[in-house]
């Protein structure tokens, strides 16, 4: 048996995950009448192979025993890639997908090796978004890594700080992304109150997170191009690449790989400028937020 609350995150998720398939994507006749957008829970349950109530019971987010069998039926059904499987299994209890213990403390040569890939920018976050470790080029691009009045949280300050005031240009694109990584890691520590303190301050703080979280979309770190802006070396293009800092559970280093000519001189300008302001006005308002 599951916790009270992983049932209740279980039922939101295949909620979420049942709402977005078409009748037609599955071969069944919409019809009238009907009143999801997606497949109705009887649907699910047949083409499944399991029972109505049962599936009813489980979505309902009620304490009954599940199987890696059944639980891998109801993927097929709902198309989940690799990702939303794990987070199944995960949000189900399943002993074949454990989670490792989140902490936050790196081996000295951690820093050694994020000093050695200057001038890429690179830095050590946690599947939280916490940053934990960065190099020069980092702290150039984003001076405000340094400061300790502002929670050192990308979530949190990508959601709260204002857009204008933003550096990611993107945002349409990588802000979903994100929040979709930071749901995928979310399942293995439900009922931990920092992770749950820190969804609802963000839900709370930007009704924009509020509106991705429900979405209940889960992803992995890709690699994929962030553009970003700076107000004294203008727009910069970076590819990030993650690798998994073993020593150290959920856990990785992103490097930051200038995509073209432009983007690589504006990174070595910052670098030896390091302190160009990186944004051209100030909100008070957003100041006193975080």
């Amino acid at each position: 048996m599951t916790t009270p609350r992983r049932r209740t995150e279980l039922a939101a998720f295949l909620r979420s995950r049942r709402e977005r398939i078409t009748p037609a994507e599955v071969g069944i006749p919409a019809g009238l009448r009907r009143r999801t957008p997606g497949l109705r829970r009887e649907e699910v349950a047949q083409l499944a192979g399991v029972g109505v109530t049962w599936y009813t019971w489980l979505e309902q987010g009620r304490p009954i025993n599940v199987s890696v069998q059944i639980l891998d039926a109801i993927a097929r059904t709902l198309r989940l890639d690799q990702t939303e499987r794990e987070h199944l299994y995960r949000l189900a209890d399943i002993p074949s997908a454990p989670g490792p213990v989140l902490h936050d403390r790196l081996e000295p040569q951690v820093q050694t090796v994020l000093d050695g890939l200057v001038p890429l920018p690179a830095a050590v976050m946690t599947s939280r978004y916490d940053v934990l470790a960065w190099n020069a080029a980092y702290a150039a691009l984003w001076p405000r890594v340094r400061e300790n009045d502002v929670p050192r949280n990308l979530l949190w300050r990508l959601f709260v700080t204002p857009e204008c005031c933003s550096p990611m240009v993107n945002r349409d694109v990588e802000l979903p992304q994100m929040v979709a990584t930071f749901r995928g890691a979310f399942g293995r520590h439900l009922g931990e109150p920092s992770w749950t303190e820190l969804v609802q301050r963000l839900s709370s703080a930007s009704p924009e997170f509020a509106e991705m979280w429900a979405a209940h979309d889960v992803a992995v770190p890709s690699t994929r191009v962030k553009v970003f802006r700076h107000a004294s070396a203008g727009v910069v293009r970076l590819s990030v690449v993650n690798f998994a800092v073993t020593a150290t559970p959920e856990t990785r280093m992103a490097v930051y790989t200038p995509v073209d000519a432009e983007s690589r001189e504006r990174v070595q300008w910052l670098l030896d400028h390091p302190g160009a302001p990186a944004v051209d006005h100030v909100h008070e308002v957003s100041a006193r937020a975080e």
